[in-house]
């Protein structure tokens, strides 16, 4: 490892742009989880949920200002409460609240690209527009799936998801690394 100090930091990186996106998904597999099941630990599970945005946040910071990571963070940050009143409106029944909360939730989802792909110019807006709406669309599946008890499709989703996620996260990494080359 001491040979490579450059390819250590970019693992590093790496590693930790990939758990984080992980815990991103695995915490909102779970917040659907406790909303469509009822389960006494939903208040508990989604304030975890929503510390994720402040940790992805934190590996902005020292690269691209306060400004930039807290924006991040408000955009993650409404990602997740938007996933979340949109499962428990599908879950309600509420079409109408549930349709306008998705319209919302995709706009987020592409002014998350949008912003990505204007902070560093290794991020093309186009691919980081498809990685996101694939995202939603996975996580969307897979609470349709949950709400209708298909556990074995949502099981397959979330796998799906997953895998997603860390192609992401590698993306992710791949543009700081690129555009910070002597720090990564």
């Amino acid at each position: 490892m001491g040979y490579y100090p450059q390819e250590s930091r970019f693992l590093s990186l790496n590693n930790l742009m990939r758990l984080l996106w992980e815990q991103h998904v695995a915490w909102t597999r779970m917040t659907i989880i406790s909303i469509a099941e009822d389960l006494a630990d939903e208040a508990l599970v989604t304030r975890r949920l929503l510390r994720n945005p402040r940790d992805i946040a934190t590996v902005f910071r020292p690269l691209y200002g306060n400004q930039i990571a807290d924006r991040l963070e408000a955009l993650l940050t409404e990602h997740l409460v938007l996933a979340a009143q949109l499962i428990k409106e599908s879950k309600a029944g509420d079409s109408s609240a549930a349709q306008e909360t998705e319209r919302r939730w995709y706009a987020n989802g592409n002014e998350i690209a949008v912003f990505l792909s204007r902070i560093n110019p290794y991020w093309n807006r186009e691919t980081m527009q498809q990685m996101w709406r694939t995202h939603l669309d996975l996580v969307k599946a897979q609470a349709v799936a949950r709400l209708n008890g298909d556990y074995a499709s949502d099981i397959a989703l979330y796998d799906e998801g997953e895998i997603q996620i860390l192609g992401m996260a590698d993306e992710l990494t791949r543009g700081i690394a690129s555009q910070f080359p002597y720090s990564y």
